[in-house]
């Protein structure tokens, strides 16, 4: 019975601008295709398949609810392939921050979207705008406020280049280099939930200090870090990569493990390698930057660590 196998769309990366999102700065989100799901029907019965059916199920009530005239899907050919058993297929590891709601809202809209924007057209700035605000209203039934970054990214299969709320664009990341370096992922083997995070962040915000820290400090270093990662400046960027560590483990410490602040502490010391928060950070995937990814897979031997670029 299995009746629709439809395309992948891939979990995705932030590589810079977590919480300045939230304040209107930078960001940096790119493809990461070593994970990726799909819709599915099948007469698959297992606990995942019908978990995912279940969860498709709240997801068209509450995209019925929503009613946005906005949103323009073809929801009575959505409830009945739900009602034939489709599920979202995907080995994209949920509170990791790599964005599994947002390549199912990709999927959905994908299938069902009415006039639906294309990779294909030209994509200007209102098209992508547009896409933007669909998905963030999708998205948010899974956490309360999306951005509706991570589906776009999804969707897109591009890597996008945030420069404000209401600005951004599909870019090119320079092609990867058989060189030493490398950004990885470590994992924490911890869940993170985003919202008691960005509750945090935005408790902290109420703090002038903290705030122009923000704009002053951690708003510019991610800035300087996207503008050389995007020019190929590898040397400027490991400078800046280690300076916005710094910052992160000052400033951002309850969203960093525990059990990690002395490993972030040693990179910095060492300048072995650097870690950043992915994503909002409390569990989840932690990203690191390194001029020697072999000296660095020996040194975190006792994690798991996944590739991402090289440099």
């Amino acid at each position: 019975m299995n009746e629709m196998n439809g395309p992948l769309f891939y979990a995705k990366i932030l590589l810079f601008g977590e919480y300045g999102i939230i304040k209107d700065s930078k960001g940096l989100a790119i493809p990461y295709n070593s994970y990726q799901g799909a819709l599915i029907i099948s007469d698959d019965n297992s606990e995942k398949a019908t978990d995912s059916n279940r969860k498709l199920k709240d997801f068209y009530l509450y995209l019925k609810d929503l009613n946005d005239p906005d949103i323009k899907l073809r929801l009575e050919e959505l409830k009945s392939d739900i009602d034939r058993n489709m599920h979202f297929d995907s080995s994209i590891p949920q509170g990791y921050g790599v964005g599994s709601s947002g390549a199912l809202v990709a999927a959905i809209y994908d299938q069902y979207a009415d006039d639906k924007i294309t990779v294909l057209e030209n994509l200007t700035r209102e098209k992508l705008l547009k896409l933007k605000s669909t998905f963030a209203k999708m998205e948010s039934f899974f956490h309360g406020k999306s951005s509706g970054l991570d589906p776009l990214n999804s969707y897109l299969s591009l890597p996008i280049l945030i420069n404000s709320k209401t600005s951004l664009e599909a870019t090119g990341i320079p092609s990867q280099k058989e060189g030493k370096g490398a950004v990885f992922l470590l994992d924490s083997e911890m869940i993170g939930e985003t919202q008691p995070m960005v509750n945090i962040f935005m408790n902290k915000m109420k703090n002038e200090g903290f705030r122009n820290m923000i704009d002053q400090d951690f708003a510019r270093l991610t800035d300087n870090c996207i503008d050389d990662f995007l020019h190929g400046n590898v040397k400027s960027l490991f400078g800046n990569v280690k300076n916005l560590s710094k910052v992160v483990l000052k400033h951002f410490k309850p969203m960093i493990p525990d059990s990690f602040h002395q490993l972030w502490e040693k990179g910095i010391q060492t300048n072995d390698y650097y870690l950043k928060l992915c994503g909002s950070g409390g569990g989840g995937y932690i990203l690191g930057f390194t001029k020697d990814y072999q000296k660095t897979q020996k040194l975190l031997k006792d994690y798991k660590l996944e590739l991402v670029y090289r440099f």
